[in-house]
């Protein structure tokens, strides 16, 4: 009996298709029914569904960060912030509304003038408002009024004192998403990288900074990131918030370089300005006697005065980031942060760090007799008559009035406002010196006030 034959695979499909009941639906209903297959099916996988009937009450509070293989969420991730921003960004007042705005407060001043500020009332800041535009609405609030309201007798607020309240306003939003735009995260905060470029393409805007050479760009940008990074991140995580830099006034003394007439006294007193870079990194290059970009521990000593003692620089190496021994600029500049600014909380976190030897978050009398013991050291060096640790102690304690009268902890130290006096006492010779001869310091600037006094008489 011959072999049946068996059909072609061509033939069954054809016959199968043949059978099959054509879809009469439209190209829109296919694609309505795609799209809401898609969705489904997608949001499941996402959110492993509903699993417990408490999803539907509580509402989502965490959302995964898109992976590093995840491209196509981290493109709609940054698409979606560039949107959001964008739209931010139309929402503020542009300088001809400001401008409007400025003529309509004027326009609608209620006399008489308080000394020379034109004044506004309530019914006609209401009015303002009305005719300011959408944009305006949450400037002309009963609360931002009660805000600036202050001892006028016909209850008005100064025109001046609100327009520039507006503008303050105005400028931190549009630093807030000027600032977003460099958080590549997305988590509002910003990473070292991610603040030097900021001030990087912040550089040519500033005229005070235009007399620097592009070659010392790099040098000055990380002089300037680590005064944020020192106070605005005590736990070095690597990373602050962007809301702790508007409300810290570090962005205020960088944008001042804005000032082309700033005055000499100003740029002096800025760290951000020009002179004050150089200073710091010419200083660092004066101790580099070895030419190799570092500092060693004797490179260090010769710091300022050249008094701070053996023993509080043994620590300074222990405890910071060195290379091979070494300490390269970023360390330098937390260094010379904290001793320039010793009033600082941030500042005293730091010496106080070094000066806790065994890492307990306490000072007792052998710590603090273990560092006084360099001073008296540097004293007998120098032929200064010597002076008791117990005496010191009684001071230091006395000045302080820990909660423990045994131990004294950073918070002591900072509740105290004598931080910077004890840890001067400490850890510099010229500072231990300092407070020692205080009286007689303070006797001759009275003297020499009262002499220039008659001089000028």
């Amino acid at each position: 009996m011959a072999k049946e034959q068996q059909p072609h695979w061509s033939d069954i499909l054809k016959r199968r298709l043949a059978n099959t009941k054509k879809d009469e639906r439209s190209e829109e209903e296919k694609k309505a029914e795609e799209t809401e297959l898609f969705t489904k099916y997608y949001t499941e996988w996402k959110e492993g569904g509903d699993k417990d009937k408490s999803y539907k009450t509580i509402p989502r509070f965490y959302y995964r960060l898109p992976a590093e293989d995840e491209v196509l969420l981290q493109k709609l991730r940054e698409e979606s912030r560039a949107v959001f921003l964008q739209r931010k960004s139309r929402e503020l007042l542009d300088n001809e509304e400001l401008q409007n705005l400025w003529f309509l407060l004027d326009k609608h001043q209620v006399p008489p003038v308080s000394g020379e500020e034109a004044m506004i009332s309530y019914e006609a800041y209401l009015q303002v408002g009305e005719q300011a535009g959408p944009k305006c609405s949450k400037f002309f609030t009963a609360r931002v009024y009660a805000k600036l309201l202050h001892s006028d007798p016909y209850g008005r607020i100064s025109i001046m004192q609100f327009f520039n309240y507006v503008m303050r306003k105005v400028w931190l939003h549009q630093t807030r998403i000027g600032l977003s735009l460099y958080d590549v995260a997305g988590q509002g905060h910003l990473r070292e990288s991610d603040l030097e470029n900021y001030i990087l393409e912040l550089i040519p805007t500033l005229p005070q900074l235009d007399g620097l050479e592009k070659s010392f760009y790099s040098f000055y940008v990380c002089t300037a990131v680590r005064k944020f990074f020192f106070f605005l991140d005590p736990l070095r995580t690597g990373k602050i918030k962007i809301q702790d830099i508007l409300a810290c006034s570090f962005l205020d003394d960088l944008l001042e370089l804005r000032d082309e007439e700033l005055s000499k006294e100003s740029q002096e007193s800025n760290w951000f300005s020009a002179p004050s870079a150089l200073r710091v990194y010419g200083q660092y290059l004066n101790l580099d006697k070895d030419h190799n970009g570092m500092l060693s521990k004797e490179e260090l000593s010769r710091y300022g005065t050249a008094t701070l003692t053996s023993v509080f620089l043994d620590r300074v190496f222990q405890e910071c980031l060195t290379y091979d021994g070494e300490m390269d600029y970023k360390t330098y500049l937390d260094f010379v942060l904290a001793l320039e600014n010793r009033k600082e909380p941030a500042a005293l976190q730091y010496i106080f760090k070094l000066l806790d030897m065994e890492n307990r978050g306490y000072l007792n009398v052998f710590s603090l007799n273990f560092f006084f013991r360099a001073i008296q050291e540097q004293m007998k060096l120098h032929g200064q008559e010597q002076v008791t640790f117990q005496d010191v102690k009684d001071e230091i304690y006395d000045m302080v009035k820990p909660k423990d009268p045994y131990k004294i902890t950073l918070q002591d130290l900072v509740n105290s406002c004598q931080g910077d006096t004890v840890t001067s006492i400490l850890i510099d010779l010229n500072g231990f010196w300092t407070y020692e001869n205080r009286e007689v310091l303070v006797a001759s600037d009275n003297d020499g006030s009262s002499t220039a006094d008659l001089d000028d008489n």
